[in-house]
C-alpha cells in the first residue's frame, strides 16, 4: 500500500508539473488570468448587493413576510413602553385633563356648598386630575400589552403594506411617512380610536371629548434612510436576478482561470470574507444606530429592538453564506494539487481502501454495483455538488443551520460514494 501511495503522489506531482509546463506564458494566458480576475472581482462585489436586494425583496415585498418581520415588535416590551408613552402623551395633550377637571369642580362650587365642603373640594381637584391621567395611562398600557394591540398591529401592517412600500419608494400619502430629513413616522389615529372605545366601554364620559388626533410619532430618524429608500427601490428592481448574475460571474471567472481548482479555493475564501464583513457591518451598524438615536425620538432599548428585528434575517443570511464560502474553500483546497491536499486525499483513500478490504474479508462487497459507482464517480460527485448548491439556493430564509446541514449531507454522500465504489484491479495505481 505504501508503494502504491508513493506512486500516486509521484503521478500527481508529474501531472502538476505538466500542467505548469503546458500553461501558456504568452499574452493569451495573461488575458485569461485578467478576465478571470475581473469576473471574480465583479462577482464578489455584486454578491453582498445581491444579498441585500434579495433580502429586501423577500422581507418587504411579500406581505406575509413583511408582517412576520415587523409583527413581533408589537410584543416587544421596549416598543410597547414607547408606543404607550406616546399615545398617553398625545391623549392628555389634546384633552388638557387639569382644565377639564377644574371646570367640573368649578361647576360643583357654584352649587353653594358649605364652607367645609368647598374647602375639601379644593383639596380633591388636584388628585382627581391626576387620577384621570393615571386612568388613561393604565388603560393605554393595558391595551398596548394585550393581544388586542398585537392583532391591531398585525392588521394595520397587513392593510397598509402597500402604503408602507409606497413610503419607502417616496409616496407621501402612506400611513408611514418618510420625510426628506430621514425621519420615518407612524400615525397614532388607529391606536387613539381604540383607546376611546375602551374608555367609553368603561363609562368614562370624557372619552367622547378626545378629538381626532392627526399626530405622527417618529420611529426612526437617520439621514441614511433617504439613501436606504433609494437602495431599496434599486434592490427590489434587480433583487430577482442579481444573485444569479453574481453567481454566474463567479462561476465564469473560475472556469476561465488557468487553474480552476486553485481559483475556486481563493474565490470561496474571498466570498466568505465578504459576507463576514457584511455580518460585522450589520452588528456595527446596530451599535451606531442605537447610539445615534436621540432619546427625544426613541429610547435606545426600543431602537435596538427595532434594528435587531429588521435585520435579523439579513444577519442570518450573511453568517450562513460566510460558513458556506469557508466550507467551499476548504473543499476546493482539498481538491487541489498542493502537497498537504494530496496527503489528505491519500490518507482518505487509505481509510476507504481499508474499510472496503475489511468488508470484503467478511463477505461484504458491492460487486458490480460498486464497479459502476467507481466508473461514474466523477459524475456522481458533480451531481452531489449541484444538488447541494440547488438546496442552498432553494432554502428561504437561508440560515447557518441549513447551510451546515446541507454541507454535512453532501460530505456524507461523498464518503458513501468512496466506500461503495469498487475499484477495478487494473486501477489499483489510481
Amino acid at each position: 500500500m505504501d508503494e502504491v501511495d508513493e506512486l500516486r503522489l509521484r503521478i500527481e506531482g508529474l501531472e502538476r508539473e505538466n500542467e505548469r509546463l503546458r500553461a501558456p506564458g504568452t499574452a493569451g494566458g495573461r488575458v485569461r488570468t485578467a478576465v478571470a480576475v475581473v469576473l471574480i472581482t465583479v462577482g464578489l462585489l455584486l454578491a453582498p448587493v445581491a444579498a441585500l436586494g434579495s433580502w429586501a425583496r423577500v422581507q418587504l415585498v411579500d406581505t406575509d413576510r413583511f408582517v412576520a418581520t415587523f409583527g413581533p415588535l408589537a410584543e416587544d416590551p421596549e416598543i410597547q413602553a414607547f408606543v404607550a408613552a406616546e399615545v398617553t402623551g398625545a391623549i392628555t395633550a389634546q384633552l388638557d385633563v387639569p382644565q377639564l377637571v377644574g371646570e367640573v369642580f368649578d361647576g360643583v362650587r357654584g352649587l353653594d356648598l358649605p364652607p367645609n365642603a368647598a374647602a375639601a373640594l379644593g383639596l380633591l381637584e388636584g388628585p382627581a386630575a391626576l387620577g384621570v391621567q393615571t386612568l388613561i395611562g393604565d388603560v393605554v398600557d393595558r391595551i398596548i400589552a394585550s393581544p388586542t394591540f398585537a392583532d391591531v398591529w398585525d392588521g394595520a401592517l397587513r392593510m397598509t403594506h402597500a402604503q408602507a412600500i409606497a413610503v419607502i419608494q417616496g409616496d407621501p400619502a402612506g400611513a408611514l411617512r418618510l420625510a426628506a430629513d430621514g425621519t420615518l413616522s407612524l400615525q397614532l389615529d388607529t391606536i387613539v380610536v381604540r383607546v376611546k372605545e375602551e374608555l367609553s366601554a368603561r363609562g368614562i364620559g370624557i372619552a367622547e371629548l378626545i378629538p381626532h388626533i392627526d399626530r405622527e410619532i417618529p420611529i426612526v430618524q437617520a439621514e441614511a434612510l433617504v439613501l436606504t429608500r433609494t437602495v431599496y427601490v434599486t434592490a427590489v428592481t434587480v433583487g430577482a436576478w442579481l444573485p444569479w448574475l453574481a453567481l454566474l460571474l463567479l462561476v465564469a471567472g473560475i472556469a476561465v482561470a488557468r487553474r480552476p481548482v486553485h481559483a475556486a479555493a481563493w474565490t470561496a475564501a474571498l466570498f466568505a470574507a465578504v459576507f463576514a464583513l457584511l455580518a460585522a457591518a450589520i452588528g456595527i451598524g446596530r451599535t451606531f444606530f442605537t447610539g445615534a438615536m436621540s432619546s427625544s425620538v426613541m429610547p435606545a432599548a426600543a431602537a435596538d429592538a427595532l434594528f435587531a428585528q429588521l435585520t435579523s434575517a439579513l444577519q442570518s443570511t450573511a453568517v450562513a453564506l460566510t460558513i458556506l464560502g469557508a466550507m467551499i474553500a476548504v473543499g476546493s483546497w482539498l481538491a487541489g494539487t498542493t502537497r498537504p491536499a494530496r496527503t489528505v486525499r491519500t490518507t482518505a483513500r487509505r481509510g476507504a481502501d481499508a474499510v472496503r478490504a475489511a468488508g470484503e474479508r467478511r463477505g461484504f462487497t458491492t460487486g458490480r454495483f460498486g464497479e459502476i459507482v467507481d466508473r461514474w464517480r466523477p459524475a456522481i460527485f458533480v451531481v452531489i455538488a449541484v444538488v447541494a448548491a440547488l438546496l442552498v439556493f432553494a432554502t428561504r430564509p437561508l440560515h447557518p443551520g441549513a447551510v451546515i446541514g446541507i454541507v454535512i449531507g453532501a460530505a456524507v454522500a461523498f464518503v458513501l460514494v468512496e466506500l461503495v465504489r469498487r475499484p477495478a484491479p487494473a486501477d489499483a495505481l489510481g
